[in-house]
């Protein structure tokens, strides 16, 4: 049996917590630089690492069944949830036409259409040697900008650019990412961290778009040379980010580590929670710097119980169109459920 490696369980399940944490911080940006600066931190690494693992644990995508298996995994899941959240925008926003596109990923579905997409490159990818793979993805991201046509749709403008971070993923080592756990390496993470944020802060007229990577250069601003380098600047932000932030990420088993299996429960359903909050009159509660480490909070609760077992066994017949959880979770209720009635009757039978 291969023994289980809790270092990327441990990650998985840190960066969603930082994922719904950044969802929920969205709503205040313009509140503060402060906050403003924190936002774009978070974003210039949690997607990128998150994309860096899938890319880590992607080394099998050869084996036979590992396309069907994926399909299976990730496409159904998306036409699933793109149809529930546009169904759930609908009533939300109260909106007065309701349109179903499945190929216009909605919010945060992007991510497993990506992903997929990933998947397929591989194919021709992982025959080049890495530099000149990585070499060419990245040039193919810094060119795509200039299509004003690849934007949203079909997630088209993601997938090209994070790509790269894919594919570094693809070809890391176990080797290499050892290399980050050195206490010279930490401080030097931690300097690189603070740098990013105050740079952030002194210059709060850098937009998070740049961040998102979802849209071409004409709607970024005017799509000259100079943006195909502001590009590649954020890449390198990006990337130095991802690795700063694995260099603290804890390799033993904790409490926390057997959640961060369960992170594309908390993916798919996390946006309801988080549309929710936006919309309710909760969010204007959080004004303070303190109250921001209770939006902090109230993201790592909503991780945590996205991440339990009853939540995994109600939700996976829709994710994974399987019920063997929630049938085990159905017999454990039951179960009690006889208990419970038994000691009623016996307790009735004594005091007779």
């Amino acid at each position: 049996m291969t023994k289980r490696n809790y270092f990327f369980d441990n990650a998985k399940f840190i960066l969603m917590a930082i994922v719904v944490f950044g969802h929920l911080l969205k709503s205040y940006i313009h509140e503060s630089e402060e906050i403003y600066a924190l936002y774009k931190t978070i974003y210039t690494f949690h997607m990128p690492a998150f994309i860096l693992v899938s890319g880590f644990f992607a080394k099998g995508f050869y084996k036979k069944g590992y396309l069907s298996k994926i399909t299976k995994k990730l496409i159904l899941p998306y036409l699933i949830f793109q149809t529930i959240y546009t169904v759930f925008y609908y009533f939300l926003y109260s909106k007065s036409d309701f349109k179903m596109d499945l190929l216009d990923p909605q919010w945060a579905m992007w991510f497993l259409i990506s992903l997929f997409c990933w998947n397929l490159m591989l194919l021709v990818f992982a025959k080049l040697k890495p530099a000149a793979g990585i070499g060419i993805a990245i040039l193919a991201a810094l060119l795509i900008g200039y299509a004003d046509t690849v934007s949203n749709y079909l997630s088209l403008s993601r997938t090209f650019v994070f790509f790269p971070m894919y594919l570094i993923g693809y070809h890391l080592s176990k080797e290499q990412i050892k290399k980050l756990f050195s206490v010279k390496w930490r401080i030097t993470a931690f300097i690189i961290i603070t740098v990013v944020f105050s740079g952030f802060y002194r210059h709060p007229d850098i937009s998070d778009k740049w961040l998102l990577g979802s849209k071409p250069y004409a709607e970024l601003g005017n799509p000259d040379i100079l943006s195909m380098f502001t590009r590649l600047g954020v890449y390198t932000v990006s990337m130095i980010m991802v690795f700063s932030f694995l260099a603290f990420v804890p390799r033993g088993k904790h409490f926390f580590s057997r959640w961060g299996a369960q992170t594309l429960y908390v993916y798919l359903l996390h946006g309801f929670f988080v549309r929710i909050f936006r919309e309710s009159r909760i969010h204007t509660y959080f004004t303070s710097t303190e109250s921001f480490f209770m939006l902090a909070g109230f993201a790592l609760l909503i991780t945590i119980l996205l991440s339990s077992q009853i939540i995994e066994s109600l939700a996976q017949p829709i994710i994974e169109l399987k019920i063997s959880k929630f049938k085990k979770l159905f017999y454990i209720v039951l179960k009690r459920v006889k208990a419970i009635k038994s000691r009623s009757q016996n307790h009735s039978s004594s005091l007779r």
